[in-house]
């Protein structure tokens, strides 16, 4: 007897549909009337976010996408009013309104008039007419968002972050890249320091401040206190934290990944706070703070030797520093080490015998390491990832087969 795939029940077809790619979901519906049934089933679009051009009214648009169950948006353009898409879909879940340039205040209070309960993820991260009056509506009506992305909203202020700390209890994770009016009080507010105006943030896990360029050690000292639960701090390009900020990150034991890159008060002196607190790092990110040097990785091997990810691209390091710090770092996978000039084969060498489980390096303008210490390099068991950007050699290097360069 003849099996044709016709022949298979729909639950089994929603099975196979689902493991298809957003553009063949779509391509499969169109086959004929069984297959566009089994494609518009649920489970094939489970975890599916639409993108869509909002540029002239679709009747038909939303409900198709209520039908698959589709409850993630992103607006790639938006020539509507944001009220037009809040209405067409009561139950979303995640709204993307990243680079939506002309959304205003006004569009967006006139989209959340009423509390959506459903909405857990909201991205307005380049809204740049977006102000503290769009966090009040947020927090007003947002009461179960869980990730606020508001990276480049360059217009808001510690009055937005007052907010934000009064209405948005169950915030897991915030991103304030760029907004520069920010300062050390508005980091406060987030952490519960202002308990009679605001009860806080206080179960963020993840807070993004890169480039946040008015914060100080007092933002760090109220983060410490306030935010218990947090797990990843990005700090990059904050030039305002120092040394002694590290003190008060040094005792936040549910912290697992730092960012300081580009930080350029962190020295040897702030690594060795971190490094004898009650730190478990498993990544650490000091890439151009150009304080950082050999006495760092003795810090680092001492205290922070639990690491996974450790980048160092142009920090004053050496194979001294290599050396004191690749003993102790069974459980490093990832290391930049790009733009570090002194480093040579002999850094290479310390690194293949003690390394073992590393998967990726980068050595990008580390002009001073030959074929040799490549040779050596890729022969480490579960490396698979090297990147040898401005690397100058006057023989090509062939690695070995499994390993993806990057030159």
């Amino acid at each position: 007897m003849e099996t044709h795939i016709s022949c298979l029940f729909p639950e089994i077809l929603a099975i196979i549909f689902s493991y298809l790619d957003v553009k063949d979901k779509g391509r499969v519906a169109q086959v004929c009337s069984s297959w566009r049934d089994a494609s518009y089933h649920k489970s094939v679009w489970r975890g599916v976010e639409a993108k869509l051009h909002l540029r002239r009214a679709n009747p038909s648009l939303f409900p198709s996408l209520q039908t698959r169950g589709i409850k993630k948006v992103q607006i790639l353009s938006l020539r509507r009013s944001l009220s037009y898409v809040i209405q067409g879909m009561p139950h979303i879940e995640s709204l993307n309104l990243c680079g939506c340039f002309n959304l205003t205040d006004n569009g967006l209070g006139h989209a959340f008039v009423q509390d959506i309960l459903s909405l857990q993820v909201l991205t307005l991260s380049l809204c740049k007419q977006i102000t503290d009056s769009s966090l009040g509506r947020i927090a007003q009506h947002l009461k179960n968002l869980e990730v606020l992305e508001l990276g480049g909203c360059s217009n808001i202020t510690n009055t937005g972050l007052l907010l934000v700390a009064w209405g948005l209890h169950r915030l897991k994770s915030l991103n304030l890249r760029s907004c520069r009016h920010v300062t050390d009080v508005g980091i406060g507010h987030l952490s519960g320091m202002t308990r009679s105006t605001a009860e806080g943030c206080l179960t963020l896990e993840k807070l993004t401040l890169q480039d946040c360029q008015r914060l100080t050690d007092l933002s760090l000292k109220h983060i410490s206190k306030g935010l218990n639960k947090l797990k990843v701090l990005n700090l990059s390009f904050c030039g305002g934290v120092s040394d002694a900020g590290m003190i008060h990150l040094s005792h936040m034991t549910h912290l697992c990944s730092l960012n300081l890159r580009s930080c350029d008060n962190i020295s040897d002196t702030g690594i060795m706070h971190l490094a004898m607190g009650s730190l478990r790092l498993y990544g650490l990110d000091v890439s151009f703070c150009d304080k950082i040097g050999d006495q760092s990785m003795a810090y680092i091997a001492q205290g922070l030797y639990q690491l996974k990810s450790l980048s160092l691209c142009s920090c004053h390091i050496s194979d001294d520093g290599i050396n004191r710090m690749v003993r102790q770092m069974h459980e490093l996978k990832t290391l930049n080490i790009g733009q570090c000039v002194r480093i040579t084969d002999k850094g290479l060498e310390l690194i293949a015998d003690h390394l073992s489980q590393l998967t990726g390096i980068d050595l990008y303008g580390c002009t001073k390491i030959t074929k040799r210490g490549l040779e050596r390099i890729t022969q480490l068991p579960c490396l698979k990832v090297l990147n040898l950007g401005l690397w100058q050699m006057t023989e090509m290097f062939s690695p070995c087969d499994n390993v993806r360069v990057f030159v």
